[in-house]
């Protein structure tokens, strides 16, 4: 009988063990088909390598790729995380620095917006995938998980603080604008400006800060 009770109370903790080192190898396999990825898109191209590409360098089964990323947009956005959020963190450290020198709201617009238009072109292509497989739309419940979402209220938090600071209408219908601003810089417009239109960087930058400057001649 106490055996039977012993062996009773292992089998849960065994469980909870096995349990545990499926999900270390779950995270172990998403980190491996990660680093694969990037490598072979820093090899030949994001736009050349499909899914297929990266089972086969990983060393996984097609299955075990797809459990862990759905498609290749998808995968792009996982590649795109460590960036962003350093990004975010740089953007965030240098506005709080201009809020506290009193900046004026409308000058750190003007510097994350060329930021962001030189972080975009540097990760052009895994945007571009990401949104080819509708992974960038704005979605009902699911914007906190989308690049544009912080962009958007970074955007819009700076045109409000302008808005108070008397350098903008207080009619300014701030929602609408943010996205007008930023709609330049999505993905398959930007593709097309730098390589159809072959604007320079230098080029988009102003021109896009310009819009937003336009906003004070109401």
């Amino acid at each position: 009988m106490d055996m039977v009770e012993q062996d009773t109370i292992r089998l849960p903790l065994l469980d909870g063990e096995d349990g545990r080192k499926e999900r270390r190898d779950a995270v172990k396999n998403r980190a491996h088909i990660l680093a694969t990825a990037e490598q072979l898109f820093a090899e030949r191209g994001v736009f050349q390598v499909n899914m297929a590409d990266i089972a086969t360098a990983a060393g996984v089964g097609k299955g075990t790729l797809y459990r862990n990323f759905v498609n290749k947009g998808e995968l792009c956005l996982a590649l795109l995380d460590t960036q962003m959020i350093k990004f975010q963190n740089e953007r965030l450290a240098q506005m709080q620095q201009m809020a506290a020198q009193r900046v004026p709201a409308m000058t750190q617009l003007d510097a994350f917006l060329d930021a962001l238009v030189y972080f975009t072109d540097a990760h052009l292509p895994l945007l571009c995938e990401a949104q080819r497989e509708g992974l960038l739309r704005d979605r009902e419940n699911d914007d906190l998980q989308m690049p544009h979402f912080w962009q958007h209220l970074t955007v819009s938090g700076l045109l409000k603080t302008a808005v108070n600071e008397g350098d903008l209408p207080p009619d300014l219908d701030i929602p609408y604008m943010a996205d007008a601003i930023l709609a330049p810089l999505k993905a398959d417009l930007f593709r097309f400006q730098r390589e159809v239109r072959q604007f320079s960087l230098e080029r988009i930058s102003a021109g896009l800060r310009l819009l937003a400057a336009g906003l004070r001649s109401r």
